[in-house]
């Protein structure tokens, strides 16, 4: 598994060799800030259709290229420094464009697009169920497409355990979008806020309540080593039926707080695990 992390609207003509490269399964976080900085969209323009352009792109793409993906759109909502958050960093809803209803429209309609597997006239009517307006063309000059075909994704949703800010309000219950629209259900986890009652209580309410597989889409050593931390990480896997994909996070650069190669005593743990016949090398289906 290797994650990409990418802007609203971007290509995937540089990650596709990345995936292949490697031989790994991609989870594609999709996010609304571009690399500048800037706002790309809001959740309420997702929501009515404002970048269908780009959900249709990607629902061809990775139908053509016969890709198995996790694609995890808008993660950690509850995370204020993100610009899709619900919540502002002082703990306030920030409501507008930003309220839970339409970050949990957004995903639904992510969701619907990019899944695929019907004529248009059906999506519309998916879209129109769910009270969402019907596949919007990027301008006049452009055609839509008359059957959206299935791409082999899997909808990854994956907010922080608590939040942040940990305030009543900003706990994931507020943007969760429905078992339809999630296949599996995640959350990030590191050695620097490493709160295990917060993550028992996601793992019991959110994968194994809702009968969902759940994902680590980011754990890690932050900032200091911890051989320990990585040991009851696995531990917490190995004791959790559900728990079926771990995905740490390494960043770039070798002067990156995250890089494993930094913390020699908890990549060793690392790697004692992963060179376990319980972990392929490489994953089944991956990119060709």
């Amino acid at each position: 598994m290797i994650q990409t992390f990418h802007p609203w609207g971007n290509s995937l003509h540089t990650a596709m060799p990345r995936w292949k490269t490697v031989r790994a399964r991609p989870m594609l976080h999709i996010t609304t800030r571009a690399n500048d900085g800037t706002e790309l969209i809001t959740p309420r323009q997702i929501a009515l259709g404002r970048g269908d352009d780009y959900l249709l792109r990607l629902n061809r793409s990775l139908d053509r290229k016969k890709i198995r993906a996790y694609i995890r759109p808008l993660g950690e909502p509850n995370r204020c420094l993100n610009q899709y958050a619900g919540v502002d960093c002082s703990g306030n809803v920030r409501g507008g464009s930003y309220a839970f209803k339409w970050y949990k429209r957004a995903f639904r309609r992510i969701a619907t697009i990019v899944r695929g597997g019907a004529k248009r006239g059906l999506i519309n009517f998916r879209l129109r169920k769910i009270g969402l307006p019907k596949v919007q063309k990027k301008n006049k000059k452009s055609t839509l497409p008359r059957r959206l075909p299935t791409a082999p994704v899997a909808m990854v949703w994956s907010p922080l355990p608590y939040g942040s800010p940990r305030t009543r309000n900003n706990k994931p219950k507020y943007y969760w979008p429905g078992k339809d629209w999630v296949d599996w259900v995640g959350t990030d986890f590191y050695n620097q806020y490493n709160n295990w009652d917060n993550l028992r209580s996601f793992y019991r309410k959110w994968s194994v309540n809702k009968k969902k597989p759940m994902a680590l889409t980011e754990w890690g050593l932050w900032g200091k080593d911890g051989p320990g931390f990585v040991k009851r990480i696995f531990k917490f896997q190995r004791h959790r039926k559900s728990v079926r994909m771990m995905v740490y996070y390494q960043d770039f650069g070798p002067s990156n707080p995250f890089r494993i190669q930094n913390f020699p005593k908890g990549q060793k743990v690392l790697k004692r695990h992963l060179t376990s016949p319980k972990y392929p090398s490489f994953a089944k289906n991956y990119p060709r």
